[in-house]
C-alpha cells in the first residue's frame, strides 16, 4: 500500500511543484495528483501537457477509470488536476481516490496549491504524512509555519520540512536566514536540503528531467532516500 504524502508551501514560488517531480522521479513505485485546481503545472513540468485527457476530477465523478487518467511521466505517473472546482469534490471523495491507487503504487504525493485552499485542504484530507518547503526568507518562513499549523488542524501530525532554493553565500552575506533559524521559526522537523540550481527551471520549461549530476537532483535523492526510511546527508 502506497504511503501518501502531501507537499504544500505557504506562498508560491518556492519550488513545490519541482520538488514533488523531484522526489517523485526518485523514488521507484511513485505517483503523483497535481492538486492545483484550475493552475496546475505537473503536466508542463513533466511535458505531458498534450497527453492529457482526463484528470483525477473525472475519475471522482465516474468518467473515466484511474488508468484512464494516470499519464506516464518518465517513471512516475501523474494525475493532473481538474480546470475547475466540483461539489463532488469533498474530502471524503479525495480520500476514497487516494485509498483506490494506494494499491498501484510504493508512493503518491499530493502536489497542494499555494496558500490555504481547497485544494489545499482536498490535498491533507487524502494524506497520511506531510512535507512543507520554505526557502530561508521571513516572509516563506512565516506562511510555511501557518500552513504546518494548518495542516495539524486537518490531522496530519507527521510533518516534515525541506528548505528549497538554500543559497550559502547569501546566507553567509546575511541576506537570508540561516538553517537553525529557518527551522526554529517554522518549528518542524528538517528532512532535507535543496541548494539553489538554474537547472531546475531551465529543465521545467522544457518538460525535461533534470541532469543527475546537477546539485538539486543529488539533493531530491537524499531527502527521497529519508522519505524511505534510509539514511543521508542533509546537504551534500
Amino acid at each position: 500500500m502506497a504511503e501518501k504524502i502531501v507537499i504544500a508551501s505557504g506562498k508560491g514560488g518556492v519550488g513545490k511543484s519541482s520538488l514533488t517531480a523531484g522526489l517523485a522521479r526518485a523514488l521507484s513505485g511513485a505517483g503523483m495528483l497535481d492538486m492545483d485546481i484550475g493552475l496546475r503545472s505537473l503536466d508542463l513540468i513533466f511535458g505531458t501537457q498534450k497527453d492529457v485527457l482526463f484528470d483525477w476530477g473525472n475519475v471522482i465523478d465516474g468518467g473515466c477509470e484511474p488508468n484512464q487518467a494516470a499519464l506516464a511521466a518518465g517513471g512516475p505517473m501523474l494525475m493532473t488536476a481538474p480546470m475547475r472546482m466540483s461539489d463532488s469534490f469533498t474530502k471524503e471523495s479525495m480520500k476514497e481516490l487516494a485509498d483506490k491507487l494506494a494499491k498501484d503504487y510504493d508512493y503518491i504525493f499530493f502536489d497542494a496549491p499555494a496558500g490555504l485552499s481547497d485544494g489545499f485542504e482536498l490535498a491533507c484530507a487524502a494524506a497520511d504524512r506531510g512535507i512543507v518547503v520554505s526557502t530561508a526568507d521571513a516572509v516563506c518562513v512565516r506562511s510555511v509555519n501557518i500552513t504546518a499549523g494548518a495542516m495539524r488542524k486537518l490531522g496530519l501530525s507527521d510533518i516534515r520540512l525541506v528548505i528549497n532554493r538554500f543559497d550559502e553565500k547569501a546566507v553567509c552575506k546575511k541576506k537570508l536566514l540561516n538553517i537553525d533559524d529557518v527551522i526554529d521559526a517554522v518549528c518542524v522537523q528538517l528532512i532535507g536540503i535543496v541548494p539553489e540550481d538554474a537547472a531546475v527551471s531551465h529543465c521545467a520549461v522544457r518538460g525535461e528531467p533534470l541532469p543527475a549530476s546537477s546539485a538539486a537532483a543529488k539533493a531530491f535523492s537524499r531527502i527521497a532516500k529519508r522519505i524511505d526510511g534510509g539514511e543521508a546527508p542533509l546537504l551534500g
